[in-house]
């Protein structure tokens, strides 16, 4: 689990001034995101014509929940990568590809909310 998750956990009302949401509101963002990131790998799967079983191949370094944080913390202080991937632990060309897989997912969940 990376610090800044771990921190976030610890210390809920935090939350909102390390990226922007409140904890309640994070966790139903997690939550929806989640969600459609299944449904998002369930159509790329139903898509693939498969020679080898799936589940091959080498495993994220972030859960699903750190990569949300890692898309929300680059939105709210706009860092670099270099320094996002040294905060979770990951490569600067992991923490550019973890942050444009998620900010669609994110735009998305925020036009579902607001409609």
């Amino acid at each position: 689990m990376s610090d800044i998750l771990n921190h976030l956990e610890q210390n809920p009302k935090k939350t909102k001034r390390l990226i922007g949401l409140e904890y309640e509101q994070l966790q139903q963002l997690i939550q929806n995101a989640e969600r459609l990131h299944h449904e998002k790998q369930e159509l790329l799967e139903s898509k693939k014509v498969r020679i080898i079983a799936g589940g091959g191949g080498r495993k994220p370094k972030l859960s699903l929940k750190e990569q949300i944080i890692l898309t929300l913390v680059y939105l709210r202080h706009l860092t670099t990568f270099e320094l996002l991937g040294i905060q979770f632990g990951v490569s600067e060309s992991t923490a550019n590809d973890t942050f444009n897989y998620w900010l669609p997912i994110r735009v998305r969940i925020a036009t579902i909310q607001f409609n």
